[in-house]
């Protein structure tokens, strides 16, 4: 009885969770249920999905990367200095944070891979130096329009109607950031589950050992998986600049901890037991609907940090649990 208790707690306990906490949010917030109220939860979820996607990957080679919030900040800040500081238009406000996102993962695959320090370790150096390099190109400031400028007078650019689309636009009153993460999360779904190269990645990652003898290139799978962390978490970047139409200064560093929380969250979903993007996806609608219902309720952001490392210890004994 008590292993039939786990088992249907593996399977259905983030999805039960996820279903009692919009009870409870929606029972005691008269505004809870409303359209706006959900387009924001979803504008929220789509940033952290898309972050948490990266994680995700790397957790399938068994790495680990911690860089992804400041890949974050870094992106944020590089888009809309080509806006705001260059009047650049889309083009280029999109492909420079991303080509800074493979470069991070080719360096944090650099040092994990190449150099072969531990993943953990390698990835918090990068984490600060990139935090440096924002910082050091802003000079702490955020970059926003006619904000003003050293040499005098106010910047030049300003956030394009086009780019801020991304994360404010709606398509058939969908937030349009909320449709490109289910695309995002369908294709990497089929990807990991029905190609030969997402069953390498899983290969990879469950013996490194024994896919090297099996003749599959272990390092350059794990080399793609940390490019992989570092374009989703640039892409989480661009859709948040797009959504505050600024370029916040360390804005990513708190989404670190949210995307930890929902690729780890989703291992338990459906019983999955290793990282998947399906159950990523239900652990990050699982932390912004918390995020959001206990905004609602003006509980304190510390507060929520107590709750969200509270869950995030909860959805790791699962797994452990799971694997015993």
């Amino acid at each position: 009885m008590k292993e039939k208790a786990l088992q249907f707690l593996f399977k259905h306990g983030t999805l039960l969770v996820t279903g009692a906490l919009i009870l409870f949010f929606s029972i005691i917030i008269d505004e809870f249920l409303s359209y706006s109220n959900f387009s924001d939860i979803l504008r929220s979820i789509s940033i952290v999905t898309f972050v948490a996607i990266g994680i995700t990957f790397s957790l399938i080679v068994d790495g680990f990367d911690l860089s992804v919030g400041s890949t974050v900040s870094l992106a944020t800040v590089t888009s809309a200095a080509a806006l705001v500081l260059y009047r650049q238009e889309l083009f280029i406000a999109l492909i420079i944070p991303i080509l800074l996102g493979v470069l991070i993962g080719l360096f944090n695959a650099f040092l994990a891979v190449k150099i072969k320090l531990p993943d953990l370790l390698a990835t918090l150096a990068v984490m600060y130096i990139i935090n440096g390099v924002q910082l050091t190109y802003t000079k702490g400031f955020s970059i926003y329009n006619n904000m003003p400028l050293e040499s005098g007078g106010t910047a030049p650019g300003r956030f394009i109607p086009s780019f801020l689309y991304i994360g404010q636009g709606e398509l058939f009153g969908i937030p349009f950031s909320a449709l490109l993460m289910i695309a995002a999360v369908i294709v990497v779904h089929l990807f990991l589950q029905y190609s030969r190269p997402g069953r390498l990645f899983y290969m990879t990652g469950s013996n490194r050992e024994a896919a090297r003898i099996s003749g599959i290139p272990v390092n350059r799978y794990r080399t793609y998986a940390y490019v992989l962390s570092g374009i989703f978490a640039s892409i989480g970047g661009i859709i948040l600049a797009s959504r505050i139409g600024t370029g916040q200064v360390s804005a990513g560093a708190p989404l670190l901890m949210d995307a930890v929380a929902a690729a780890f969250i989703g291992f338990s979903v459906f019983g999955a037991g290793k990282p998947n993007v399906v159950g990523t996806f239900f652990g990050a609608v699982l932390i912004g609907i918390l995020l959001n219902g206990l905004t609602m309720l003006n509980v304190p952001y510390y507060a929520q940090d107590i709750l969200k490392g509270s869950i995030l210890i909860g959805a790791l004994a699962l797994w452990h649990l799971q694997k015993k």
